[in-house]
């Protein structure tokens, strides 16, 4: 499992504002965001935290982040309800509006483009509720705390009457370039020279343990309507701020649009940390975990080397030189940490043949040792991979059949429908064993037994999708052997069907039987 933080960048194009309050009372209007985690079970919902508070505003950008752990063998659903509270100040009534909700998958959010999700709000009917931006970036193991202190001097006098309210913005800088608001510090009334009081916050969520990242900071005169006043902005890393009071942590505050029209500008004032930031350290260790599907046991094998043996040992017969190309999907390889969704079990790239099952469970044991097991579980490569090789041979001197053994979630669904569909016209069959608890809606959508699977409004051409769940032929009286031979039988009923309306398809009549005239091979990549 990887531990990745969910942060709610923006929610806009919503309007909480109740502009039909009569002008007698003042009335003042806060939002917030409530996740729920829907239980596996049960599929009850139950809340996992909310966000702070924010008033007066169609675009609350929150500070609170939802810190989740990230299993990518299980769908974890969830969902996001807007809520608006109205306080009437005559009464000092509250009351809570519900302003939109969404649905997705934690696995989904990580999938997206640069973790980043948008989605819009709905569940008011006949209204435009908006949209919610949610993003989401892996944790890093840093445990460092820092402490800090920050001060400004001659910023920019920005009320009519009086000076400016000050208060600080932090955002740490995302691998696609863009920012996420990470700290607010409080307002510091009337004066241009505001000292902000010591807070805390962690590295990984100022900079993800990266010390020389990206941090920038906006300064905002406060106002109580919401419409901050914009002062300036300056960037800055944790590495500038724990060096300390010298010539690399004072910061002038830019403002783009003054310096833009203003010959003689300078600066909008400065910032500097008068002291450096005190960190403290917490050290984190991941062993093993016995609740792993992948969890390789001395007494026992787990669920994916006893799918892949049961159906394996017996497919085997069909090849003559017992080579398997085997791939594996989901993971950061060494050395660089790339992530691959299409990797040779035995890292070789020219040559991913494995000898014989054995072969490919040798390789599968010794990839779990090499790589980081990693989400989002995309299908769409290793299908594409296989499809690329069966489109080299469609004359009926072989078949192919690709096993893929997963825990029941897919990222890419579209594309992988896409892939299904394109590959309905190849000599391929794909057999897919689901193991784990989770739950197979997407596995049962592919499987085209009831319902043809489509894409883009293009049938696919015919069924070549058997799914079975590993779970459903576990013999309680664990005699592997009887639940491997059960499991076998079935994922392997519908593939003499399915080789048949390939080759019907194509009018290509069986050989005459002779020794000289070999049958066609069934090639698998596993």
């Amino acid at each position: 499992s990887q531990s990745s933080s969910i942060m709610m960048a923006s929610i806009g194009e919503f309007d909480p504002l109740n502009t039909r309050v009569p002008a007698t009372k003042i009335e003042v209007t806060v939002s917030l965001v409530v996740l729920y985690l829907q239980a596996v079970g049960t599929k009850e919902w139950r809340e996992f935290g909310r966000t702070e508070v924010i008033d007066n505003t169609r675009n609350p950008d929150f500070v609170r982040k939802f810190v989740l752990d990230f299993f990518f063998e299980e769908k974890q659903n969830l969902r996001f309800d807007v809520l608006g509270i109205n306080c009437l100040l005559s009464t000092l009534s509250p009351s809570k509006d519900f302003l939109g909700q969404t649905f997705c998958t934690l696995g989904e959010i990580i999938g997206s483009t640069g973790g980043r999700l948008e989605r819009t709000l709905s569940g008011i009917p006949g209204k435009k509720c908006g949209v919610i931006i949610l993003t989401a970036e892996e944790l890093s193991n840093c445990r460092d705390i820092a402490t800090m202190q920050l001060c400004a001097n001659k910023l920019d006098k920005k009320d009519f009457f009086g000076k400016s309210d000050p208060f600080l913005v932090f955002y740490r800088s995302n691998e696609d370039g863009t920012f996420t608001i990470c700290h607010k510090t409080e307002v510091i009334k009337n004066t241009l020279n505001p000292v902000w009081q010591p807070f805390t916050i962690p590295v990984r969520a100022l900079c993800n343990g990266d010390y020389d990242r990206t941090v920038k900071v906006d300064v905002y005169d406060w106002d109580r309507d919401g419409s901050h006043d914009f002062i300036g902005e300056f960037t800055t890393s944790y590495r500038e701020l724990s060096r300390g009071q010298n010539q690399f942590n004072v910061y002038e505050v830019l403002n783009p649009k003054k310096k833009g029209k203003k010959k003689k500008y300078i600066n909008s004032g400065t910032v500097s940390a008068p002291t450096s930031p005190i960190t403290a350290c917490h050290f984190l260790c991941n062993p093993s975990q016995p609740t792993s599907l992948h969890y390789m046991s001395p007494y026992q094998m787990n669920a994916y080397a006893m799918a892949l043996k049961a159906v394996g040992e017996i497919i085997q017969d069909y090849d003559s030189d017992k080579l398997f190309p085997a791939y594996g999907f989901g993971a950061k390889l060494p050395p660089d940490g790339k992530i691959s969704h299409a990797f040779p079990l035995n890292g070789d790239n020219d040559n991913p043949n494995c000898v014989g099952i054995e072969g490919v469970l040798e390789s599968y044991f010794q990839s779990l040792r090499a790589v980081q097991l990693y989400g989002p579980t995309n299908f769409a490569p290793v299908i594409n991979k296989v499809a690329n090789c069966a489109a080299e041979i469609t004359d009926g001197s072989q078949y192919f059949v690709l096993l893929m053994i997963t825990d029941g979630v897919i990222s890419d669904m579209v594309q992988t429908k896409e892939a299904v569909v394109n590959a309905a016209s190849l000599p391929l069959s794909i057999i897919i064993v689901g193991v784990g608890p989770a739950e197979f809606d997407a596995m049962e959508e592919l499987d085209g037994d009831e319902v043809r699977v489509s894409s883009r409004g293009r049938l696919a051409e015919r069924d070549i999708v058997q799914f079975v769940p590993f779970r459903d032929y576990i013999d309680r009286s664990g005699n592997q052997v009887l639940s491997m031979a059960r499991l076998a039988k079935d994922v392997l009923a519908e593939i003499p069907d399915q080789l048949l309306s390939f080759m019907k398809s194509r009018g290509i009549e069986p050989r005459p039987a002779l020794s000289s005239s070999p049958l066609p091979q069934l090639h698998r990549h596993i």
